[in-house]
């Protein structure tokens, strides 16, 4: 028996320990009401899309949408037939709730500039007025990097002044500066890997590597809500796919049963190479990947992992080391670990970590490598200091007064919410917070009641989240004050009674009122 992030790990197949993580997980299935509600605004609204679009076509309502000419009719549309239904008929109802234009600093607060529309979503115009002070709860600002204080970005001023802001050119030709390589060594000291290789984009860390790491002949198992960039590059691969059921260890040990026993299919020859591909946290359920249990069964089937810390890097651990850390594990049993600078380090870009052989191979074999503009030095020097702040080489505790901060502010908002009956998704120590709304008009009218109050959330409804769990999504920050959580948590209380919204039947554990 051993101990693994304080939870006993027995066996191969951990059951202990995944009683013991299922505690800090939730899950919690809405009312029956709620789900038939759901599917009935649905259908109400699709109805009317109908009827509107039968107004659009006998020239009684204008139709804003882009149109084919009549003598493409014959040629294959353009647009999906449903998605272009969906977008102009229900999309446009809410449009309003996304990409609204801020005009300043994105941290803990931010300012916005106001618009309307005339024609129900259709346009917009601005208004010329400023919302000041909105509290932000949808950016990944994990650390509270995303930050204007002067002395902390001085040296990448510094960096500004002496390289300039663009490279115009790859790595592998002009564009490998000192400050990339400077880069490379701290992100595998801060990882506890043998080297590192770091790209100017985090989306295609993953969807231009994947493709340099496997190819036809190979077998890549991924969960099935792992992140867009990862589907796209497993795609571009040319490799088979295979999806297993959402942190279900059960149906991963199925698929890697049958990829050992059945081989290629056809041919039944063993596959070149089985590699497993999770996140650390994901981030439309905020639940934590079962790190522990999925490495056991890599090493019982001699299978590779690859793990993309998007989100979970510098955002759980006890110094912000990621899943890895927050389990008790060592980096090495996790093949290629790859996160991004975006979110916890208040920057751009992304990197993947492991043994020296595998980066010096990505260095010579990846696509993002081979064709992408060097990182931004001024985006690299961020990175340093917000990287060397986390491990305190930068001599001060802020760092790490940071991530334990965030973690409070997590498990704080996270039990208020449980407790004034909302259905939250994920783990407890998970800084993604999903708010189920379920019902399609609640989308739209809880995200202009939180502006109202200046607060600024990010909804999400379908295709992004299956059609009968909308949701908003908040983003904790260790930037956030008690004062500004607080604010937030009376808003929801009082627009939770006013929509219907709390749906929860369940009672806080003395477990997670303690966690």
């Amino acid at each position: 028996m051993t101990v693994i992030g304080g939870f006993f790990f027995l066996g191969p197949a951990g059951h202990q320990f995944a009683h013991s993580w299922s505690k800090r997980e939730s899950f919690e299935q809405a009312p029956m009401y709620v789900a038939v509600l759901t599917y009935l605004g649905f259908g109400i609204v699709t109805l009317f899309g109908y009827f509107r679009d039968f107004l659009r076509a006998v020239g009684l309502e204008k139709c804003h949408l882009a149109q084919e000419r009549d003598e493409q009719k014959d040629f294959v549309p353009l647009y999906q037939d449903f998605e272009n239904f969906y977008t102009r008929n229900l999309y446009m109802r809410v449009r309003d709730n996304w990409n609204r234009p801020i005009c300043s600093l994105p941290g803990p607060e931010f300012d916005l500039m106001e618009r309307v529309s005339d024609d129900y979503n259709w346009t917009f115009r601005l208004t010329g007025r400023t919302i000041h002070n909105v509290i932000n709860m949808g950016s990944y600002n994990y650390l509270g990097f995303a930050e204007n204080n002067e002395k902390f970005l001085q040296p990448v001023a510094n960096a500004t002044k002496e390289y300039g802001i663009g490279v115009c050119s790859t790595r592998q030709e002009m564009g490998n500066l000192d400050i990339h390589q400077e880069l490379e060594e701290l992100v595998a000291s801060f990882l506890g890997a043998e080297s590192a290789m770091t790209f100017g984009m985090g989306f295609a860390t993953n969807s231009m590597n994947i493709p340099a790491l496997v190819s036809r002949g190979c077998l890549i198992l991924s969960d099935e809500l792992n992140h867009t960039s990862l589907i796209l590059g497993a795609r571009l691969s040319g490799a088979t796919i295979r999806v297993f059921k959402h942190n279900n260890m059960q149906s991963l040990e199925k698929l890697l049963k049958e990829a050992i026993m059945g081989g290629q299919p056809r041919t039944h020859r063993p596959w070149r190479k089985i590699l497993i591909v999770v996140e650390g946290i994901y981030s439309m359920e905020g639940s934590i990947v079962r790190l522990p249990e999925i490495v056991a069964l890599k090493k019982k089937y001699k299978a590779y992992l690859y793990l993309d810390e998007a989100h979970s890097i510098g955002a759980v651990g006890a110094t912000g080391r990621g899943v890895t850390q927050l389990f008790g594990l060592d980096p090495s049993d996790v093949d290629v670990l790859m996160g991004t600078f975006t979110k916890s380090f208040g920057a751009a870009g992304g990197y993947i970590a492991g043994k020296k052989e595998l980066v010096d191979y990505l260095r010579a074999h990846s696509h993002s490598a081979a064709y992408a503009t060097a990182m931004s030095p001024p985006v690299a020097r961020q990175i340093i200091r917000a990287m060397k702040c986390i491990m305190g080489l930068d001599g001060l505790t802020v760092g790490i007064q940071r991530v334990r901060q965030l973690a409070e502010n997590t498990r704080y908002f996270r039990r208020r919410l449980q407790e004034l009956g909302f259905i939250i998704y994920g783990s407890q120590d998970s800084p993604v917070v999903p708010l189920l709304l379920y019902m399609p008009g609640k989308v739209g009218a809880f995200s202009r009641a939180m502006l109202e109050r200046k607060i600024g959330v990010v909804v999400v409804g379908f295709p992004a989240t299956p059609i009968t769990e909308a949701r908003a999504r908040f983003c904790v920050s260790s930037a956030h004050t008690r004062d500004m959580l607080d604010k937030v948590l009376c808003s929801l209380d009082e627009l939770g009674d006013y929509l219907g919204l709390k749906f929860s039947r369940r009672k806080c554990t003395q477990f997670e009122l303690d966690s």
